[in-house]
């Protein structure tokens, strides 16, 4: 039996609440397939495109109805946590049913602590929201002061400031769930980003990337193993080249040498690699894997996936 940290990208879950209660399915398929083999879980999940889509909505309908109040970012962050969260939980509660087992879940609305001096909040990257054209992207910067970035070829997004995490507030509770075997689902969308006020917590407006909340926890829980899951079954160098390479297994030193030659994409493959380094440094003999949501189990028996090792 294995503890394991499982992170799910939020552009994997859909685009609108109907494609996402499809989604959630195939994702719970993964999470009862490990536990079935007696691991325990922790899922932390993404919110790019849900939080910028809560945001977006709640503002411009708040622009055209003064008896609709504009939502911080933050409070967006955490109604993001609510209702995919209740969807993942739901899906894995249904998969459970199906296979006639009784699997205790639960979804913990998770804050977590940043450094208000983090230099992101004068380099926004984190993406959120649905893609834009180039004259899209343009308008909104004029009108509404955003950032936008072109992301992987596929259109332009707005990112926002993504600090690192310090600390995870609910960290007792998670753990006192997760060690007596209850699936659960936390530091949805990388938590809601707080800062400590002398012993004050304040919400503020940022997103914080749900691999590196992923890696703190697996390192903060002790957990055997770090899966990250993503669009595609392996890291490659050269991405969409002629000269595409996939890796089967990287040193933390070969990680750093890619790293330096900008191999892996701000706001996408870097972050997830830059945490499977976190948590291998800070739990030398726990593994770290990049893969597939398809490929999950396959990626834990050691069958494929790329594995970041000291």
């Amino acid at each position: 039996m294995a503890k394991v940290v499982l992170a799910l990208g939020g552009n994997a879950l859909g685009n609108t609440p109907v494609e996402q209660l499809e989604a959630v399915k195939i994702a719970a398929k993964t999470i009862i397939d490990l536990s079935e083999e007696g691991h325990n879980i922790v899922v932390v999940h993404g919110n790019g495109p849900q939080v910028g889509v809560i945001n977006l909505g709640i503002n411009t309908t708040a622009k055209n109805d003064p008896q609709i109040p504009e939502f911080p970012l933050v409070e967006c962050v955490a109604l993001s946590q609510g209702y995919i969260g209740y969807h993942l939980q739901q899906a894995i509660m249904n998969e459970a049913a199906n296979r006639s087992l009784d699997v205790p879940t639960a979804t913990v609305v998770t804050q977590v602590e940043i450094d208000e001096k983090d230099d992101a909040f004068v380099n926004p990257t984190k993406p959120i929201g649905n893609f834009y054209t180039k004259e899209e992207a343009d308008k909104a910067v004029e009108e509404k002061g955003h950032v936008f970035v072109e992301d992987s070829g596929r259109g332009y997004r707005r990112v926002v400031p993504s600090p690192k995490p310090t600390a995870i507030v609910e960290l007792n509770t998670v753990k006192q769930l997760f060690d007596n075997g209850v699936i659960v689902i936390a530091g949805g969308g990388g938590g809601v980003p707080v800062v400590k006020r002398g012993n004050q917590y304040v919400g503020v407006d940022a997103v914080i990337d749900k691999d590196s909340v992923a890696a703190k926890l697996s390192s903060d829980l002790k957990a055997d193993q770090l899966l990250i899951l993503t669009a595609v079954e392996k890291v490659s160098i050269n991405f969409n080249k002629p000269n595409q390479e996939e890796i089967n297994t990287m040193t933390i030193e070969q990680a750093y040498q890619y790293i330096d030659e900008k191999q892996f994409a701000p706001g996408s493959m870097l972050p997830k690699v830059e945490s499977c380094i976190a948590f291998i440094k800070e739990n030398p003999s726990g593994e770290a894997i990049i893969t597939s949501l398809e490929k999950a189990k396959d990626a834990l028996h050691g069958e494929t996936g790329t594995k970041i090792v000291e």
